[in-house]
């Protein structure tokens, strides 16, 4: 495994990976790797002839520079987990991803400015932006997101049909804890009983007969709710616990 830190050690290396069948498969992340990183690398590696993980802090999806500034960087601790899955490692600095000091960005104008974009203004902007130059750099045949983040799953399919890039967007099963909690890189910030009490979320979401009665039973259950919402057959949720906000989705 080959960890590069720079646009131009990467694009020479590119150019020097030979044309393959199943080409490279790219897992995009923001660090602070956990089980459900894990997953889609192993999909990955299974999928391709290469597998490229990226470790990439991205600024410009945070609205509130409080939670960047907490997001936790613990790049040794995911070079461990990576290894003998993913055959290089990008992890670039913002000014290496951003020499336009963000001038250039994606927006999308419908589907962004709802649910999650509504409670996180600009959230979708940075993503979306992130996303496509990672896509234009790493060049893969397939990339795997998490279908946890539902929202943003949907925005990046749209995003890679409507730019028309060669690439295939995978979703993959959330990988969740034993008692139901979706796993992600938030968790660690919950108490051992917040996290306990945290296993009701998907559990009712998945139960409740209705996105209200879901959203009613939530707040009964001490969580703050910032939304509960039933689209495409998807019931979505946010809510806020020990001052940590988490998502998550089920199928109806």
């Amino acid at each position: 495994m080959r960890t590069i830190t720079s646009i131009a050690e990467w694009r020479r290396v590119r150019a020097e990976l030979p044309a393959s069948p199943r080409g490279i498969g790219f897992v995009p992340t923001m660090g602070n790797l956990h089980a459900g990183h894990r997953a889609l690398l192993e999909r990955a590696r299974v999928e391709s002839d290469v597998t490229v993980l990226s470790i990439f802090v991205n600024p410009t999806q945070f609205n509130d520079p409080r939670d960047l500034a907490v997001y936790p960087r613990t790049l040794p601790e995911d070079l461990a987990l990576a290894a003998g899955l993913a055959d290089y490692v990008f992890a670039p600095t913002p000014a290496e991803i951003y020499p336009d000091e963000y001038r250039f960005r994606v927006t999308e104008t419908k589907l962004a400015q709802e649910l999650e974009g509504a409670h996180r203004p600009g959230h979708f902007d940075g993503v979306l932006t992130v996303v496509l130059r990672l896509l234009h750099l790493v060049q893969p045949r397939r990339a795997y997101f998490g279908e946890k983040d539902w929202q943003q799953l949907q925005l990046v399919k749209d995003m890679t049909a409507a730019f028309f890039l060669p690439v295939e967007i995978v979703a993959c099963a959330t990988v969740r804890e034993a008692n139901g909690l979706a796993l992600s890189s938030r968790n660690a910030r919950l108490s051992a009983g917040a996290r306990a009490a945290a296993g009701a979320f998907s559990e009712i979401l998945r139960t409740s007969p209705d996105a209200a009665t879901a959203a009613q039973r939530l707040t009964a259950a001490g969580f703050g709710v910032d939304y509960v919402d039933d689209r495409a057959g998807v019931r979505l949720g946010a809510i806020r616990i020990e001052g940590t906000r988490l998502i998550d989705n089920v199928p109806l």
